[in-house]
């Protein structure tokens, strides 16, 4: 059977659909009513996801080396408060009365299992024979001058507390609540966060001249959920005004709008209510899935509704028009949605969730609108009143002329559009990969400012962690592993970045100072290995309830915790200094340290960057392969599916020469920008080369012909969906989350490229490989 033939039949069924669909209007809109509520009630289920970890799956390594790591010791949950005076001195009796006072408060914060802060540091001194373990302020208000001004001096010297809890010129301190989160509630983090800034509210009331802010890793738990929450709650509408304009200016339409919305609105629910029926936690990434998809699923209705409102302007009655545009679109459509739903369907190769959740929620609500499209949406508009002027004969538009200009240009248009594609790509190798989980918010974010804030004026953020093996039960008081402890310590502060070092041997060698009479001298690391045990075992026996060293030491004393604070650096610069940690211990330490990884959230974030853009080219390897066969069936030509290649793939890739020459950072949220464009920009192409073989084998036309008809027929279609869709994503980059911004941004941009290479690189490309006779256009065709 010939294409035209094949062709032919698959119209006649689309025709007889449509009819059944209007006939049985009624029904089917109730029933489809009634079907999406079912669907909506799932969206009950959904959450917000108040974790960091939500960003990494279970098999992911450094998730799971640093909760080993977390398990051996204390979780690193914390809250910090940054208490700054107005007069820039921390040890006065009024401002240390209030840290006090916080310090006691904030042990009663839910999940609160410690709290560090210079009035409650441990201090050791000796009196006589004795080891005296204390508060190094205590009942601040009634201390002399020269008691505050020794504790001041104290704490500016001790490396447990310089750079940790007070900064060097002592103008700003830091209380630190640490937390120990059970992982039963969504609802935990965001108690204890509200409770903190309950506190927080409480110290700045009573004494005024205090400047409190708050960060942390419950803090940055909770940036995530409230950021997708004020995402949802500010873009989502803004979306929707933005569409009802669009609508109203590019239709000219209130029936059509209002269908429109209709569908719309349908179409997330539908995708939302599936995804609670799954327990999708949201999170900022994923709460962005109704707002693609308001973008998304309007691109199917433009097109039914633009061609319906063209055939009535041409003298068909309604339902007629309706009919004949589900007859032209509805393959378009089909296939259009179809490949959407591959690229998202992509993001499942990726190794960040949420990303996922995007992928899969996003392709139930385009699908949903495909499906909406096809039978809601003709139903509705058979019931609505549509009034439209009819065309003049002999009328032509803007698009027309376009396409006149296009046919008349074809061969500066391809060179010097594939000229300026090639520069554009040339400029890929500008882009760097950089991941900073604190810079994901900008600063309209509290948790950005207060802690751009606490890294500027006290300590960093940004954590290496190591487990520094002895390899023996009592191992860590054994004099070889001390040396070596200290000696990578030292090397730490040497190196370029480093804010603080919190190392066990910095304990030892106070305890050792106190132990022979606070004599200077001995302010170095015992020389045997049972005078450390033994000095361990009274300073432990001498800490009070909640202030132990379970944070820094295993149970059977085997191994120690080594953290690394370092300031404001890149991903790449801090998964190098890590390494290079490891390699040292590698060549300087004892066996027993040789497996010492470095761990936490930052090293987690800078590793899984690369790591998902490896993984996300293969899934785009596969949409792609997916897409093109779908092209090559749907199209039913080899060499037109191989051409489509072109205006497919050179969007992104010009995109990626764009963000190199304009920004250079990529970031998570860059990784899946093919991926998740490559479904999109191929829309475009379907559009318009289903048009253009339409005309060449249902109307016998000449490549220019054919071009002048695609142009004629999907142009203002393709223009005005595609305006809609950068709108669309353009509203997404003003999100506070940068991850979600940057996405915005880069897909805007990719779409918008893929307009322009579909409307000035794809026809004078057709024309000169799919030319068979060389006839001009005669005006507007039909």
């Amino acid at each position: 059977m010939s294409p035209e033939s094949q062709q032919s039949r698959f119209d006649r069924q689309i025709v007889a659909f449509t009819h059944r669909v209007i006939k049985w209007r009624w029904a089917v809109i109730i029933s489809t009513l009634l079907l999406v509520m079912l669907a909506g009630r799932g969206a009950t289920g959904l959450f917000f996801d108040t974790e960091y970890r939500a960003f990494f799956g279970e098999d992911n390594p450094e998730l799971q080396a640093f909760e080993e790591l977390q398990n051996v010791y204390t979780k690193n949950d914390n809250i910090l408060f940054v208490v700054s005076p107005e007069n820039g001195s921390v040890f006065s009796p009024q401002h240390l009365e209030a840290i006090e006072k916080l310090t006691s408060d904030a042990w009663q914060l839910p999940f609160s299992i410690r709290v560090d802060a210079v009035t409650n540091y441990q201090h050791t001194y000796s009196e006589e024979d004795d080891l005296i373990v204390s508060d190094l302020i205590a009942d601040a208000g009634s201390l002399p001058e020269s008691a505050l001004t020794a504790a001041k001096a104290v704490a500016l010297k001790e490396p447990l507390l310089r750079k940790r809890l007070v900064n060097p010129d002592a103008s700003v301190t830091g209380v630190n609540v640490t937390l120990q989160l059970p992982g039963k509630s969504a609802e935990e983090v965001p108690q204890t966060v509200a409770a903190a800034r309950a506190l927080a509210d409480q110290i700045r009331s009573e004494y005024p001249d205090l400047a409190i802010r708050l960060t942390g890793i419950a803090m940055l738990n909770n940036a995530f959920m409230e950021t997708s929450q004020q995402d949802m709650g500010s873009l989502m509408p803004l979306m929707f005004l933005a569409m009802i304009l669009i609508m109203i200016f590019s239709l000219r339409s209130i029936s059509g709008t209002i269908a429109t919305l209709f569908l719309l609105l349908l179409s997330v629910v539908t995708a939302m209510g599936v995804a609670g029926y799954f327990k999708v936690g949201l999170t900022p990434p994923s709460a962005q899935a109704p707002l693609i998809i308001l973008t998304l699923s309007i691109a199917d209705s433009i097109h039914i509704l633009v061609s319906m409102l063209r055939e009535m302007k041409r003298g068909l009655s309604k339902y007629d028009a309706i009919i004949e545009s589900i007859r032209l679109n509805f393959m378009p459509v089909f296939l259009t949605s179809i490949s959407t739903v591959i690229g998202f369907l992509s993001l499942n190769f990726s190794d960040v969730p949420p990303f996922n959740h995007l992928g899969n929620i996003t392709s139930v609500g385009v699908m949903a609108a495909f499906i909406l499209s096809v039978t809601f949406l003709p139903a509705l508009m058979s019931v609505l009143p549509v009034r439209v002027k009819v065309k003049e004969e002999g009328e032509t538009g803007g698009m027309e002329r376009f396409a006149g200009f296009v046919i008349s240009q074809q061969k500066p248009l391809l060179y010097g559009t594939a000229v300026i594609m090639l520069l554009l790509v040339a400029l890929i190798p500008l882009n760097q990969l950089d991941d900073r989980f604190v810079e994901y918010f900008d600063t309209r974010v509290d948790f950005r400012n207060d802690t751009d804030y606490t890294s500027q004026n006290l300590t960093g953020i940004y954590q290496i962690e190591y487990s520094l093996s002895g390899g023996e039960e009592g191992s860590i008081s054994d004099p070889e592993y001390l040396h070596a402890m200290e000696a990578f310590a030292e090397w730490f502060r040497l190196q370029p970045g480093v804010d603080h070092v919190s190392t066990f041997t910095d304990i030892m060698k106070r305890l050792n100072f106190n132990m022979h009479n606070d004599d200077p001298a001995y302010y170095r690391l015992p020389d045997s290995r049972d005078l450390a045990a033994q000095y361990l075992l009274l300073y432990e026996m001498s800490l009070p309830y909640g202030l132990d060293l379970n944070n820094q030491v295993n149970v059977d004393k085997s191994a120690t915790r080594f953290i690394v604070t370092v300031q404001s650096m890149s991903a790449n610069e801090i998964q190098q200094l890590a390494e290079t940690g490891e390699s040292w211990l590698q060549k300087n330490a004892p066996v027993s340290m040789h497996t010492a990884k470095g761990s936490g959230p930052v090293l987690m974030f800078s590793h899984i960057s690369g790591v998902n853009i490896r993984s996300m080219m293969i899934g785009t390897v596969a949409a792609l392969i997916m897409i093109s066969l779908m092209m090559i069936v749907a199209l039913r030509s080899l060499r037109l599916g191989l051409l489509s290649f072109i205006p497919n793939l050179f969007p992104a890739a010009v995109a990626f020469g764009v963000w190199g020459l304009t920004s250079g950072v990529i970031n998570l949220g860059l990784s899946v920008v093919i991926g998740l464009t490559m479904g999109i920009v191929v829309d475009d192409s379907i559009h318009f080369l289903s048009k253009y073989l339409r005309a060449r084998r249902e109307k016998g036309f000449s490549a220019s012909e054919a071009v002048y008809y695609a142009f004629a027929n999907v142009g203002r279609a393709l223009t005005v969906t595609t305006v809609i869709l950068v709108i669309g994503f353009l509203i997404l980059s003003t999100s506070a989350f940068d991850m979600n911004a940057s996405l915005g941004r880069m897909t805007a941009i990719t779409l918008g490229l893929a307009l322009a290479i579909d409307f000035l690189f794809l026809p004078p490309l057709l024309m000169l490989l799919d030319r068979d006779k060389n006839s001009k256009p005669k005006g507007a065709l039909s």
